[in-house]
């Protein structure tokens, strides 16, 4: 290994190192279940809204958008972008403090229960169907993280890929595995700044090698649409074409995922005031803009500076979402202390992963544990027996999460934007009827859950494919959505109406939150 190469793994190690030794110090906190979930909700505001945010990103904003933006132009990834900005500057106004007060109400602590315990669902139907939909869709959401992390090793130290992702994954489980829902927090919250570190020096190192930002943007204005967000590129082809009405509406539609992510939800619930969420509002909702401005600049610098032969050739998206890797490995290249900015930048990669997988990995684990173990099985075990088996349901979790990703080809952005678009399809209309209509009851929600979660599978992997090209070519978040709320409304009204006691825990909850 060259002195660069060395330097760029004491950074990454001292880096996974912190990271394991808060999950360690948050171990000795975990004295129940409830503990390990949700931090006995007592999140601080700035670690709420900055936690919430990381998990949310991932490894897509510093990996996948940046690479969409180089490989297709500016217009999906903006219109990505402006929708998302959207949905997270909502979901903090209108769904942050009533699912507080809601869920310290009626006493839950996961989404999967919180279903039951607001439709007065004793037998735990909703809890057991929510509990499967979180498996089903956060095994590859979680896996793709890996799939990022054994990406940036295999290309900065050329050891083989599917070592690599399992090195990345061990550490994660480690951490979340002693440290449940606080050190995960915590954790968030420290790679976060790691992540802004990372975007900040790729887009000023990027300014500088070509000369100025304004260079990047007249070298990609000899490209018709790439810099029209009514046009769509691509890098492999140089093929431009329009990017219309339904296909704005449609990826504009991962705003609405907001409503439905598990593992932003649960900062919801854990914030120890619920007074103190407008401040965590406005945190998050800065950060999330500036973050994505930054990630799509990234993919418009990076155009020139593969033009000008600093990073590789890439011929599509997949190969494009190594961009920061690559210009990481060339600011390494220059000495010891760039070597250290370098490491600093590929720790922002694995904070963007980390930070989301270890959320997902607790999400998915108390489904098993909790919401399908204890509340719908029924099985009396004690809290100490709770925790073992939370830590237990996070190791298989990532085993399989693991198998699934074996592939090193896979697109990091296309398995991050289907897993997103089951969450918002599934639990998105769910939540939102939950908090905000009083007549909606257990038999709408459960058949508006089926229905939405069928319907991804159904209009990506039928609608889609047999309609490519066409109108119904659209993310499949939007119809699946639409499809949820329908019956949910439908299916509501022609049912029986909730309890009365169902109805005045309600309205307190809307009296209080006033």
């Amino acid at each position: 290994m060259t002195s660069s190469t060395i330097t760029i793994l004491i950074t990454i190690i001292l880096y996974l190192v912190m990271m394991v030794t808060i999950g360690a110090v948050f171990s000795k906190k975990n004295k129940s279940s409830d503990d390990f979930y949700l931090g006995g909700r007592h999140l601080g505001p700035l670690v709420a809204a900055m936690s919430a945010e990381a998990s949310d990103m991932s490894s897509w904003l510093l990996l996948g958008l940046p690479g969409l933006a180089l490989a297709t132009g500016i217009a999906e990834a903006s219109w990505t972008a402006i929708g998302l900005a959207i949905g997270t500057y909502i979901n903090w106004l209108i769904v942050a403090k009533r699912l507080r007060v809601y869920t310290q109400k009626v006493g839950s602590f996961t989404i999967p229960d919180f279903f039951s315990r607001r439709f007065g669902d004793e037998k735990n139907i909703l809890t057991a169907v929510a509990a499967l939909f979180i498996i089903i869709f956060f095994v590859p959401y979680t896996a793709s993280g890996f799939a990022a992390c054994g990406k940036l090793f295999s290309s900065l130290f050329g050891i083989d890929y599917l070592t690599a992702m399992i090195i990345s994954a061990a550490v994660i489980v480690l951490y979340c595995a002693l440290g449940g829902f606080l050190a995960a927090s915590t954790t968030d919250f420290v790679q976060s700044v790691i992540m802004t570190i990372a975007l900040i020096v790729v887009v000023g190192f990027g300014a500088v090698k070509i000369n100025g930002l304004s260079n990047a943007i007249e070298n990609v204005k000899a490209f018709d649409g790439y810099l029209d967000i009514f046009k769509g590129y691509d890098i492999g082809t140089g093929a431009t074409g329009s990017y219309g009405f339904l296909p704005i509406v449609s990826t504009l539609a991962w705003g609405l995922g907001y409503f439905g992510m598990p593992h932003i939800l649960l900062r919801f619930m854990a914030i120890e005031d619920k007074n103190k969420i407008a401040l965590s509002r406005r945190v998050a909702s800065v950060w999330v803009v500036i973050s994505m401005g930054v990630a799509i600049l990234i993919g418009v610098v990076g155009y020139s500076l593969m033009k000008n032969g600093i990073v590789p050739e890439y011929v599509n998206n997949s190969e494009s979402e190594t961009l920061i890797i690559d210009v990481a490995k060339v600011i390494s290249s220059h000495g010891v202390l760039p070597a250290v900015v370098g490491g600093v930048i590929l720790a922002g990669i694995l904070a963007s992963t980390m930070s989301t997988s270890d959320s997902q990995l607790l999400a998915a684990a108390s489904s098993v544990s909790q919401n399908l173990v204890r509340e719908v099985f029924h099985i009396n075990i004690s809290e100490k027996t709770a925790i073992v088996l939370a830590r237990i349901s996070v190791l298989v979790i990532s085993v399989i999460a693991v198998f699934l990703a074996m592939d090193p080809n896979s697109s990091v952005f296309r398995i991050v934007s289907f897993a997103w678009g089951g969450f918002g399809a599934v639990f998105g209309p769910a939540v939102l009827f939950a908090l905000f209509w009083k007549r909606s009851n257990k038999w709408g929600i459960l058949t508006g859950m089926i229905a939405g979660g069928s319907m991804i599978f159904i209009w990506k992997f039928v609608i889609r494919t047999a309609f490519a090209g066409t109108a119904l070519d659209i993310y499949e978040l939007l119809p699946a959505f639409i499809v949820n709320c329908i019956f949910v409304v439908c299916i509501s009204l022609v049912t029986k109406a909730p309890s009365k006691e169902i109805t005045d825990t309600f309205d307190s909850v809307v009296r209080e939150v006033r």
